[in-house]
């Protein structure tokens, strides 16, 4: 059987987004249910990109369509927890962003879990790819990977 790798820390993500856990995110298990975690990365990833005047949901010209994504769970969230939101970028192409995120629960140092996305930008209105500005790019090199 093969060993699961360690959970990320803290220190491999460049910033954080506070989420709070709400009382109908919970499922018939008693924990966050799956959904609420991607729901978590969209809300950290689109909230950053909208402070720092990159997004405008009603009125960018461009946006950015998640066309890949994926998770890996590492232990469990529940409500009332509290969860940061680490957030990086790996990659950035012509028109595509690949953000790395992950969950932590409360004051804990390791991931509750840990997934991607992958942002391809397009015009809001024909939906066609187009290339990202240099402002996008400069204001996304500051997620790169802490080294």
């Amino acid at each position: 059987m093969a060993t699961r790798p360690v959970p990320a820390s803290r220190a491999a993500y460049a910033t954080f987004r506070p989420v709070p856990t709400r009382w109908m995110d919970g499922d018939v298990y008693g924990h966050v249910n799956n959904v609420v975690h991607y729901a978590m990365f969209d809300t950290a990833v689109n909230g950053w990109l909208m402070d720092r005047g990159l997004l405008d949901p009603r009125t960018s010209a461009g946006i950015g369509l998640v066309v890949e994504t994926g998770c890996r769970y590492t232990g469990e969230i529940v409500f009332p927890d509290r969860v940061d939101v680490g957030v990086k970028v790996t990659h950035i192409g012509r028109s595509s962003v690949r953000y790395d995120l992950g969950l932590f629960r409360n004051d804990d140092d390791r991931t509750s879990a840990e997934g991607f996305f992958v942002h391809v930008y397009v015009d809001a209105r024909t939906r066609r790819p187009v290339p990202l500005s240099q402002e996008m790019r400069d204001t996304l090199d500051t997620l790169r990977a802490p080294d």
